[in-house]
Order: C-alpha cells, then structure tokens, then sequence
C-alpha cells in the first residue's frame, strides 16, 4: 500500500525510499515487531480470558513426558493469531501486492483458518486429536490447487512457474512441468513443510525459533531471484517480481521475534496448529515461487529431521514391534534421556542456524 507513495518523490523527495525494496523489507520487520508487541497483550489475555487451552496428553499416553511437561496445563493456545494479524498488516502496507504476495497470503490465510479449526477442536471436546487428518489434508489440496491455478493461469507467470529448478544446476531440470506434476509437486513441498513445523511445534520456542532461521534464509533467497544482475551472478532463476516475497519474510521474522518473546520458557502462550501448520505452509509457498523447494531440506534440516523421527518410529513399530527413539518427535527422544527443555530448543537452535548457512551456500554451488 505505501509502495504508492514513491509516485510522490517530486513532491517529497523521501518518499523515493519507497522504491526500493531493501528499506520496505527492514521497514516491514519493524512494523511486523511493533504491531506484535501492541496486540500481543490483548490477543493472549482474550485466549486466556476464553479458556483456550491447549489439552496435553495424559500418562498413559506419553508417560514420562506427561511429568516433565505438567506445567505447560492451562497454557493458552492459538498464539498463531497474533503472528497472522502482524505478517498480514505489516504485508499490507510495506509489499507491492503481485501476483506472488497474493498467492503466498491466502495460502497463509487458508492455512491459519485450518489450523484454527484443529485448535478449537482440540479445545472444545477437551483431547489432543483436533481436525482429522484427512481433511487437514483435504484443505491443504484445496489451497495447492487454488495458488496452482493463479500461477499456472496467469500468461505473466505460467512459464516460470512451470520449471523445476534443482540445487547445484545451472539450468531447470524441467522446463515445462505437466500440471498433475506440478499439483502433486506443489502439495509435497506445501503440506510436508507445514507438517513437519507442526511436528516440531513441542518444546516452548522450538519451533518459532526454527522459523526464523529458515525464514531469514528464503528472505535473501526472494531477493537474489527477484534481481537480475544478482541471479545472475549466482546462476539461480530469475523470476522479475518475487523479490516482493522478502517483505512477507521480513515481516515474518519479526512476528515471529515478537512471539518467541513470549513463547520462550516457561512459555506463556502456544502457537497451536493455528500458528504451525501456517508457518510452514507459507515457507513451503515461497520455496515453491524462487524454485528452491529442494533447498528447503538443506534449510529447514531440523524440521526434516523431526519429521523423519516420526515417520521411523511409526514404521519401525508397525514393522518390527519395537521403537527406533524412546519417543517421537525427535526432540521428546532428547528430553527422555535427561536433556532439559532448554538445552533441547538451545542445541536445536545451533543445527538449525547451521542448516541455514548450508542452505545459502548452495546458491554459490553451480
């Protein structure tokens, strides 16, 4: 919205400033962290005043976990709201709205309004189960299928969305990929990294402090793609207009500073499913638009990791009948032998920031 001040530069020569993408991106991190800190008070005492609490699993469930976790009862949860609000206003007024903000927004929307239902459910029949998961991924087809057809539909957009870009190539490794490709393409990088936050989503600050250094990573990663003489010289895509994503990132680092303010331990709030599952979602979007979905493993290590945790534990007791972790996700494996929350979310940090630097370094790599 403000972006149409620089029309204005004649008249006011500061309003140049809106021309420039860097100063919009600094600018919406720090509306995103003032807007946070204002409502923030109001949006966790509404949750607290409503009873919104997350339900946490007994001890016949998780049995040991349920001792290390019992004063986390009567946390409020939904704390992805106040993310949401400051992304979304902060997005409104600092990016020019193109055809890749708008997709990347209502997917984040359609995201926060799922993972809402699966909170307020957890809340009302009072357990841990929520939106069943066919329809969690039921609603993230839906949005694949909606972001798909404004990319794909557009004459401006259609053939750069179409190419599948690698790590480590000069050139796409698909020039035109067929639509069914690009649907079921599209929907592995939005709803695996949407669910693999969620899964990460256990320890106070854990998750959210993952975000931020997947997220300051995507941010630099829009901005090379949306510059010519910058993807040039890396030799990665160049797709005119998607620098516009590092405001949402910008603005998404901040939200999410402000949120881990409140979340670190002994947290006062959860981000819930309304929080999680849109992180990653949006993250996954974007990966998507600056053709780094594959990237995305290198950066967002944790999350796989996480992710794989689960997907080993299942399979190893439906296989074999025995367990490969004393409990997934990865990170209630480390509190059962003994770890403190604390230095859980504190060492996951450190491979986390360290995926990030990995992930950037693969840009140079062609």
């Amino acid at each position: 919205m403000l972006t149409y001040l620089a029309e204005f530069s004649d008249l006011f020569g500061p309003f140049r400033l809106f021309r420039f993408l860097t100063f919009r991106a600094v600018m919406g991190a720090g509306t995103a962290v003032v807007v946070g800190f204002i409502i923030a008070p109001w949006v966790f005492a509404r949750l607290r005043q409503l009873k919104l609490a997350q339900t946490l699993r007994n001890k016949d469930e998780v049995g040991k976990l349920a001792d290390l976790h019992a004063g986390k009862k009567d946390t409020p949860t939904m704390g992805g709201l106040m993310i949401f609000a400051s992304v979304f206003i902060s997005t409104l007024l600092w990016a020019e709205p193109n055809l890749y903000v708008i997709v990347t927004m209502i997917v984040y929307a359609g995201l926060t309004a799922l993972g809402f239902a699966d909170d307020y459910l957890k809340v009302s029949k009072k357990n841990s189960k929520g939106l069943a998961s066919h329809w969690k991924l039921a609603g993230q087809g839906v949005l694949t299928l909606i972001a798909l057809a404004l990319l794909l539909g557009s004459t401006e957009t259609h053939l750069k969305m179409s190419e599948l870009w690698v790590p480590f190539l000069k050139e796409p490794l698909i020039m035109a990929m067929p639509i069914w490709f690009a649907f079921i393409f599209f929907f592995l990088v939005m709803a695996g990294s949407s669910n693999a936050i969620n899964l990460t989503d256990g320890v106070d600050g854990l998750a959210i402090g993952c975000t931020v250094t997947a997220t300051l990573v995507y941010g630099l990663m829009a901005y090379a793609a949306g510059n010519v003489i910058i993807s040039d010289y890396l030799l990665i895509s160049y797709i005119p207009g998607s620098g516009e994503l590092a405001v949402i990132c910008s603005a998404l680092v901040g939200a999410s500073l402000v949120f881990l303010w409140y979340n670190s331990h002994p947290a006062t709030v959860f981000m819930g499913d309304t929080g999680s599952l849109a992180l990653g979602g949006i993250i996954g979007t974007m990966a998507f638009i600056i053709h780094q979905p594959f990237t995305l493993i290198i950066v967002g290590g944790i999350f796989v990791a996480e992710a794989i945790s689960v997907i080993l534990q299942v399979g190893s007791y439906k296989l074999r009948g025995k367990r490969v972790f004393r409990m997934a996700p990865l990170h209630h494996h480390f509190e059962l032998l003994g770890w403190h929350e604390n230095k859980v979310v504190i060492r996951f940090w450190i491979i986390s920031l360290m995926c990030a630097f990995a992930g950037l370094a693969t840009l140079k790599l062609r």
